[in-house]
Order: C-alpha cells, then structure tokens, then sequence
C-alpha cells in the first residue's frame, strides 16, 4: 500500500505530464468505445427491422433509398406505384405474404404509416392499451411515439403533410388514437399505423380542397389517388421467390424491386469503412499515449534517480523500484480508461439526443458493455509495455554510481 501512495505521489509531482498522458489515453479509449458501440447498436437495429424482409417493392429510384424509407422510415420515399400492379404481384404464388405501406404525412415528426395489421404480426407488436384499428383514421401508436408525445387511448390530432413538423397540416380531419403497443425494438416503435384507408381519404379529401397544392407538390411525398401505394414489403415461400421475383418486377414492371440484404451490406460496407477509420485513429491515438507514458516515466526516472538509490540503501529491493515504476503507469492507465468510458458515455448521450430528434433514433447504453469490458485489460497491457523500460532501468540502476555522484 505504502507504494501505492508512493506511485501515486510522484504522479502528482509531475502534474503536466500526468494530465497528458490521461487525457491521450482517455481520447484513445473513449473513441474505440464510441465507434464499437455505436456499429454493434446499429447493426443490431438495422437487423432486427430487416428481418423477415425479403424483398421492398415500391417506384423507380434508388434501392438503397427505397429500403431506408419503406422498411427503416429515415428517408423519403421514391414515389408510388400502382395498386393494380401491387394486385398483381401478390398473387404470384411464391409469395408467402406480403404487406402493403402508403405515407406521407407525419405528427411531430413521427410517421404515420398506412398499412393492415400483418405489419403489427411481423414485428410481434403486442398491445399496451387499446386494440387495431377497425375504423379509417384510427391509429395505433408505437411505444416511443405514446411515450414521448404523452398520446392516450382516445387522444385526436391533425397530421402534417410532409416528414416536417413544419408541413402543410390537415385541420379538416383528424386521427383517434384506439391503440398503444408494447415495445417491440423495432422501427414499429417510432411509428403512428394506421389503415391504408386513412391514408387514402385524408388525402383524398386534401385533393378536393387543395388541388392546385397537390400540383406542385414534391414527387418524394404520397400522390393522392387511392389507386396507389407507397410501397410494399415481402416474404417470399422459398428461396426460387427471391431468384425470379425481383428480375421479373425491375425489367416487366414500372415498379422496383429491392433486396433488403443486399442493399444492406453496401450500407455496412460504406458505414463500416467509416468506422474501422476511427477505431484506428482511437487505437493510434491510445499508442501515442502509450509513447507518452513511456517518455514521462523515463523522464521522471531520470530525475528521481537519487531517490531511487537512497530507497535501496533503506533496504527496498530491486523489485520493489520495479514494481514502483509499473505501478505508476497502471495509476495512469486507469485514470486514463476512466476518463475514456465517461468520454464514450457522454458521447453516446449527445448522439442519441441527436439521433432522437432527426431519426427517432436513439442509442443505449446500460451496465457495463462487452468493450468496456475488453479495454480495460488492453489499456492495462498498454501500460504495462511503456513501463517495461524504465522499470528495467531502476530495477539494474547502479546504487553506488549514482550516490557517489550526487
């Protein structure tokens, strides 16, 4: 114990350089933890709403775009496609089922999404409060959207046409809350379903008085014919589904077909460039600690080196003067990975506030994660390398050289 507060002492005499060295490890540390928390939670998210998807089909564009709007909710759509050919398509005989999507409209910034109530059985969402709809312009409220809305069973309000808070709203009708759903972990809780019917009349209705609107209105948000959809998700009976399906939609069609898992993995491919880049530029940044502790432990070894023989002639052993020299630097590593996970959490915090507000995103962290986990001993390690050095120097230094010098 006595050399304990012995490391920690001579930590405190060379104040600069402690704070240095914490500060590079606790950067170092706090961006790994970040990046790997911030993938794993993504990737979970992006896993657990894709499953059970096997194709998107919805209007000419991008794939990539028309998976994040139908299937993620983050992006807008590429436009719709007719109801006769979504009729169409559902009775090829691969198809196990499959479930028809129509938005374009929002309530503070949550999506409301017509649909029918497969989309409710896919995701497993079970009821808090409440039951379906049985009536148009009843909805049903995702877990996240009740919670931070403070919507109750019989609550009414007017949507907004457009993802903004900002859009056009729809004064003349109004939606009646007849369900509140469990947390499922899914994008079903960030949502307001509802039928496709709702969809359909509001925006019918809209038509009749706001024509001239509609005219100009950007082709990213629902056209208001209920002879359209916006797009639709499907569970193919067998793998032959997935082989000819998509070919036959994009080349006999004026629709699109997506495969969710291909479109996927270029996102993860993009994404993860992004990511591997900062977990280097954090383990860099924790080996130019490492560099640094090394230098102050050497440096500090130079000028205590008097005090180092005078605490051999006392009886302390070699050992001991090692033991001295590793026991700082592990002082300093744990302040270090300290400083690092309050970093990683406060991070975390801040992009989950912002996530929350663009995206109804947001990331977790409760109890001590797996790459906390590993850090430590990692860090540990680090330490204990750059001390190696100078630890060997006072474990050899030669007792009667330096007293008779001094």
């Amino acid at each position: 114990m006595r050399m304990l507060q012995l490391a920690y002492a001579n930590l405190k005499e060379h104040f600069l350089s402690t704070i240095l060295s914490v500060m590079l490890l606790g950067i170092g540390v706090g961006m790994v933890s970040f990046i790997v928390t911030v993938s794993e939670q993504l990737n979970d998210r992006f896993n657990r709403d894709i499953r059970g998807i096997d194709m998107v089909v919805g209007a000419k564009g991008s794939p990539l775009q028309l998976i994040l709007s139908a299937v993620y909710q983050i992006d807008n759509p590429t436009g719709n496609i007719p109801l006769a050919e979504v009729n169409k398509l559902k009775r090829n005989p691969l198809i196990k089922y499959s479930i028809p999507l129509s938005y374009g409209d929002s309530y503070q910034g949550y999506r409301i999404v017509g649909t029918d109530s497969l989309y409710l059985k896919h995701y497993g969402a079970t009821f808090f409060e409440g039951n379906v709809w049985n009536r148009s312009m009843d909805v049903v409220l995702g877990s996240a959207v009740a919670e931070k809305l403070n919507l109750k069973i019989g609550a009414h309000f007017h949507g907004n046409h457009g993802f903004d808070e900002e859009g056009h709203a729809h004064d003349d009708s109004h939606y009646n809350v007849v369900g509140i759903l469990n947390e499922t972990g899914t994008v079903a809780d960030r949502l307001i379903l509802t039928s496709t019917a709702s969809v359909w009349d509001i925006h019918n209705h809209h038509e009749d008085e706001h024509d001239h609107d509609h005219a100009s209105c950007d082709h990213d948000h629902v056209k208001d014919a209920p002879s359209e959809i916006t797009a639709l998700l499907v569970k193919f009976k067998s793998p032959m589904g997935i082989m000819q399906i998509p070919r036959m939609v994009n080349e006999k069609t004026s629709m699109q077909a997506a495969i969710p898992a291909i479109e996927i993995n270029r996102l993860y491919s993009l994404m993860g460039v992004g990511f591997t880049t900062l977990q280097i530029i954090g383990m860099v940044i924790m080996c130019i600690a490492a560099l640094s502790v090394f230098i102050s432990l050497l440096n500090s070894l130079k000028e205590r080196k008097y005090e180092l023989a005078l605490m051999r002639s006392l009886g302390a052993s070699p050992f001991k003067l090692f033991g001295l020299i590793i026991q700082e630097s592990l002082l300093l590593c744990l302040a270090g990975y300290t400083l690092g996970i309050i970093l990683g959490r406060v991070g975390i915090m801040l992009l989950s506030s912002i996530g929350e507000d663009q995206f109804q995103f947001s990331v977790s962290q409760s109890g001590v994660a797996d790459v906390e986990i590993w850090l430590l001993p990692l860090t540990l390690c680090i330490g204990l390398v750059a001390a190696l050095i100078p630890a060997f120097r006072a474990y050899r230094s030669d007792i009667s050289s330096v007293l008779r010098n001094e």
